[in-house]
């Protein structure tokens, strides 16, 4: 605010970090219509990085229909938990939806409109993780270099989704449960007690009972979070979803790699009903993807899939050789195998480190064994 505005001040100003230059005199109603675009461009803001990040993940729009009756019923009792602002705990094994599913709830809150910010716990350790979900002031640690909102604070007013909450340091556990009991925290470093009115939603693939049994976990946290829980079925007991799945990401990646009226073999289609899918959603994405991809033809089969070895363990009813101990060679083996945890992996990066071998073995091997 100035009483000798000129455009060289305005100019300085908004070179200093200004986002509004407010020229004396001035009415309430300036001032409120100033704070009021500041406001709605950090709504904009936000809503673009959290699209952005949803792309980022799956690449493709989620696709949320349902024909199994176990799934059917756990939307049920997820809307209705939606209207609440209860604390919600999702549980399941890796690639069952856990996040498209706490996009769907906040989609169906009150708090539709207002930011969802998602933190990684595993993504971060000591401080960092701290320091991420509730921010910190400049020199409260080592690399603390400027003062760090955190995601709590961006997620004022909205959703905030802690994925993998079991991964959380014994720090952030304890001051996530004040957080949840009282809406105060405090960012390290800084002696000032903050509120913040944010929606909770966690996400885990663990056994929270067995963590808080071997003390890695915190029980008086667990039974805070243990409001609302929700546990997504794996795929293979949806297996009325399997193949509208197949045909979503066939339909995706089809128009991904231009080549669009790709189908599915009948065979391959049995086989993906046999398969016990282990990486769940996930699995059954990447499979889809690598075989639009590697398809010589319009029609998908089950060699594209990487199925034809699906062994005992992994298929119902559906016996193959590929299994350690089996008569086979160990190239079979090993080909089976990294087409296993490549089709499980997010990345070909984490597929690698999985296997223990380095990004460009991988390729290699995939080369080798005709997986690519």
């Amino acid at each position: 605010m100035t009483a000798f505005a000129s455009i060289e001040s305005a100019v300085k100003a908004v070179k200093r970090g200004a986002v509004d230059y407010v020229p004396k005199p001035f009415t309430p109603d300036q001032v409120r219509l100033a704070a009021g675009r500041v406001v709605e461009a950090q709504r904009l803001r936000r809503r673009l990085v959290e699209l952005q990040e949803e792309l980022d993940q799956s690449g493709e729009p989620a696709f949320f229909e349902s024909r199994s009756p176990v799934f059917l019923r756990l939307l049920q009792t997820a809307r209705r938990a939606a209207t609440s602002d209860a604390v919600i705990l999702l549980r399941g094994e890796s690639g069952t939806g856990k996040n498209v599913l706490a996009r769907w709830i906040r989609a169906n809150s009150a708090r539709a409109d207002t930011p969802l910010v998602t933190i990684n716990a595993p993504s971060l350790s000591g401080d960092l993780m701290t320091s991420a979900l509730f921010g910190h002031r400049k020199g409260a640690f080592t690399g603390a270099i400027a003062d760090v909102a955190g995601k709590v604070q961006e997620a004022e007013g909205g959703t905030l989704l802690l994925d993998e909450v079991g991964d959380l340091t014994p720090e952030a556990q304890a001051r996530l449960l004040r957080f949840l009991n009282d809406r105060t925290y405090e960012r390290l470093g800084e002696a000032r007690e903050r509120q913040a009115d944010v929606r909770l939603i966690a996400a885990t693939n663990r056994e929270l009972e067995a963590e808080v049994q071997a003390g890695h976990f915190r029980e008086d946290l667990f039974h805070r979070l243990n409001v609302v829980t929700l546990t997504l079925p794996p795929l293979r007991e949806r297996n009325q979803d399997i193949i509208p799945f197949a045909h979503h990401y066939l339909s995706v990646f089809g128009q991904k790699q231009r080549r669009i009226g790709l189908t599915l073999s009948p065979a391959a289609e049995k086989a993906m009903l046999t398969h016990r899918w282990p990486g769940n959603l996930r699995e059954l994405r990447n499979a889809i993807e690598r075989a639009v991809i590697v398809a010589p033809r319009g029609v998908l089969d089950v060699t594209e899939l990487g199925l034809s070895g699906t062994s005992s363990s992994d298929a119902i009813g559906a016996p193959s050789p590929a299994h350690v101990g089996a008569m086979i060679s160990l190239d079979a083996l090993e080909r089976e195998h990294i087409a296993r945890v490549v089709a499980q992996s997010p990345s070909l990066e984490a597929a690698a480190r999985t296997l223990g071998i380095d990004a460009t073995t991988l390729q290699r091997k995939r080369k080798r064994y005709g997986l690519m």
